[in-house]
């Protein structure tokens, strides 16, 4: 298999989904038979299209939407397998993604009794509660963490207006969880495909539109590429020696450097007197 960013987004969902957790990335270099250093580089570049999101002090994966490798507040489980969810939209697309009976249990809003949500034959069993938006989909990726982190589900607008007055979050917008459903199952339709591609700016809005998903939160900016807010900036890649001698480097220096400044102001007043 040649190595790309949809072959390698490809091996890192099916590997979600077979078993339940992410591949290593010893593992991703031995699938695609490369070496370990050109595996991370391939990492780094799936990342800044946003196909995965790595751990800020290592080149493991983080999240792979809709799967996160550390635990949330949604479980998604269907055939004796079970999976984190990063946010409601994401755990409604991966209980679409099985393609099986599959539960979510979660919490409204992180403060209510336990609640599950039972898939069937493509079909959501509980249509009473909503859905919160409160990050603008023009700056989910400032930091996609924090937006999937208050992506969660509610038992009506009054308990999502009760509850951001309560943490001091702005409101944002508030969907039907049937809206939901059917957006996510779309969305993630093709999260599993072989030749999976980003969303540009442009498809990703006519999907909000087809779903009547419109207003302030759902509106981004005319630009070409896929769907992203601005790119993050990347350092050089460093080898994981070249990484650990510049640690160490930076620490002595800064060790050093500070015991000067401690040191010569007091040299220099006692040589003075």
């Amino acid at each position: 298999m040649n190595l790309s960013n949809a072959s390698l987004h490809f091996v890192i969902i099916d590997t979600f989904l077979q078993r339940g957790f992410a591949p290593t990335l010893d593992e991703l270099a031995a699938r695609f038979g490369v070496a370990r250093g050109l595996m991370r580089k391939a990492l780094g570049e799936l990342q800044d299209h946003h196909g995965v999101v790595l751990h800020p002090h290592s080149d493991e994966i983080w999240v792979a939407h809709p799967f996160s490798t550390v635990p949330t507040g949604f479980l998604v489980s269907s055939g004796g397998r079970e999976w984190w969810g990063n946010c409601a939209w994401c755990s409604l697309g991966l209980a679409a993604l099985v393609d099986a009976p599959a539960t979510i249990r979660t919490s409204p809003g992180y403060d209510r009794p336990t609640v599950e949500l039972r898939i069937v034959d493509g079909k959501l069993d509980r249509h009473d509660f909503v859905v919160h938006f409160p990050t603008p989909m023009a700056r989910a990726w400032d930091n996609v963490i924090a937006t999937c982190a208050t992506m969660l589900v509610f038992d009506d607008e009054a308990h999502v207006d009760a509850w951001c007055a309560m943490h001091r979050m702005t409101r944002g917008d508030v969907q039907p969880i049937e809206t939901v459903w059917n957006f996510a199952r779309e969305w993630y339709g093709r999260h599993a495909d072989p030749d999976w591609e980003k969303l540009s700016a442009s498809e990703a809005t006519e999907m909000f539109a087809r779903h009547g998903l419109t207003g302030p939160i759902w509106s981004l900016p005319a630009q070409d590429g896929h769907f992203q807010a601005p790119a993050p900036i990347r350092l050089p890649f460093l080898s994981e020696r070249r990484r650990r001698r510049n640690f160490v480097w930076n620490t002595v220096f800064l060790k050093d450097f500070r015991l000067c400044c401690f040191l010569v102001p007091r040299l220099a007043s006692a040589s003075g007197s």
